[in-house]
């Protein structure tokens, strides 16, 4: 049997944690000869509902699964002691009345501590997914807070909006999903996201070209895309829970999974200035993998006026956002 594979899970006792450990522990990521030991993390007030789903995942009897340590976000370090993957899910939702400058505020110390934690205690190999929004200046701030750890080990999860934006194309071009290729979110995960539908192919043809309808791409599917989040809390009276679950294992699953030539995938990632994205923000870009745990930006896309002005707008966005919390980026 291969060595066990060490997972933190943080907010784990919360609606995305609980869609998402029990088809970690399954063995559905990293195959059934593979053991996970799962480290769930959150808030003191919760740890009796992180006992009910310890207690859960024994129940399932899961061959993949390996163990289970629990810990509070009081003690970080114990949390996080030698994981391979960090998924940092926990963090303090928005509430009515707040903007997103506050959520920042807000959410940034938590991931000083967070970036700190992980570089004193996680494995050497670690690789940090960053879903909790703002997930993008989240990451920025703990990947700032851990400067031992190397940039390319750090992601924010733009994958749920490349989802949503794949079944988009699918649904109007009357296609299956899997038709879908080269579909990938540019900037900031958030309202001013850009998803690239000018390089997006469907059954190999470009999808402009498949859809037949520009001004649809260029209004009503890029606006869906980038609200469907507020749609879907609008609609069920919660966030996706079971939806962004998913992505997170999808956002992996590219990791470990080499990309085909003729697709890509999207996380948020440390810019190295390609595309003339400043170097050092944390934007998504297409991204192509090995297989192996190595990434590369995908080079050589052109961009017309139109994706140029979503690009920069989001691009601005994230550079408002990284102003904002210099401060805490300890540099």
């Amino acid at each position: 049997m291969k060595p066990p594979i060490r997972v933190a899970v943080t907010g784990a006792a919360g609606h995305i944690g609980y869609s998402l450990v029990f088809r970690l522990a399954s063995g559905e990521l990293f195959g059934p000869d593979q053991p996970i030991i799962l480290h769930l993390i959150e808030i003191p007030q919760v740890l009796g509902a992180l006992e009910g789903i310890e207690m859960e995942l024994e129940d399932c009897a899961f061959p993949t699964l390996a163990g289970v340590v629990k810990a509070d976000s009081e003690h970080l370090e114990d949390g996080f002691a030698d994981v391979n993957f960090a998924l940092l899910v926990g963090s303090v939702p928005r509430k009515a009345g707040m903007e997103r400058k506050d959520l920042i505020r807000v959410n940034g110390p938590i991931f000083v501590d967070t970036g700190k934690a992980l570089q004193a205690a996680a494995a050497k190999d670690v690789r940090i997914l960053v879903v909790g929004n703002p997930c993008n200046t989240n990451c920025l701030i703990a990947m700032h807070n851990a400067p031992q750890i190397p940039r390319d080990r750090w992601f924010a999860m733009t994958r749920l909006d490349q989802n949503r934006a794949i079944a988009q194309l699918a649904k109007r071009s009357g296609r299956p999903v899997t038709s879908v290729k080269r579909m990938a979110i540019w900037g900031n995960h958030s309202s001013t996201q850009y998803p690239d539908f000018y390089h997006a192919t469907i059954d190999g043809r470009p999808a402009p070209e498949v859809i037949g309808d520009e001004a649809w791409l260029q209004t009503e599917f890029i606006t869906t895309v980038q609200q469907r989040g507020a749609a879907v809390i609008k609609a069920r009276g919660a966030s996706s829970a079971a939806s962004a679950a998913n992505a997170i294992l999808d956002s992996l699953r590219s990791l470990i999974t080499p990309t085909a030539e003729d697709d890509c995938f999207s996380a948020a990632v440390c810019s190295d200035g390609s595309y003339g994205i400043d170097e050092g923000l944390i934007a998504s870009f297409p991204l192509r993998s090995d297989g192996q745990l190595n990434w590369q930006i995908i080079q050589g896309w052109e961009h017309n006026e139109f994706a140029r002005q979503k690009i920069a707008a989001t691009i601005a966005e994230l550079r408002e956002e990284r102003d904002s919390v210099r401060d805490l980026l300890g540099d």
